[in-house]
């Protein structure tokens, strides 16, 4: 892939496995505008998830990292997770999951009667 992102390379969302990626472009660049919108830079812990990767094989079907629609962000401080949950609320990522040190954003189906989702870790 050739496509440029402002804060983000390609390689940030490799798989840790693997090495694989097939992250979606169309996300990389919402996630590029959430982290414009937040003012702060974004670490991403996990990215693209291979069908050989270890959490993805005890799945019975491929979870949205494994669909190359998510990255887990790397939160330092309330204020960053406050900050990240709102705006991505605010542009429409259809999953939010919060964990004590990173916060999940994905881009899963909302069509029809699929409302977004939030969870805890």
């Amino acid at each position: 892939m050739d496509e440029q992102f402002k804060y983000f390379k390609i390689e940030d969302f490799n798989c840790q496995e693997t090495g694989e990626n097939e992250m979606s472009v169309e996300f990389i660049h919402k996630l590029d505008q959430l982290r414009e919108a937040c003012g702060f830079p974004f670490i991403i812990t996990s990215g693209f998830r291979s069908k050989d990767h270890s959490i993805e094989k005890r799945k019975e079907k491929v979870g949205t990292h494994g669909q190359g629609i998510a990255a887990d962000i790397k939160i330092s401080s309330a204020q960053q997770r406050y900050t990240i949950v709102k705006e991505a609320i605010k542009m429409g990522f259809g999953g939010i999951g919060i964990h004590s040190v990173f916060v999940h954003i994905d881009n899963r189906s909302r069509s029809g009667d699929k409302p977004p989702v939030m969870w805890l870790y």
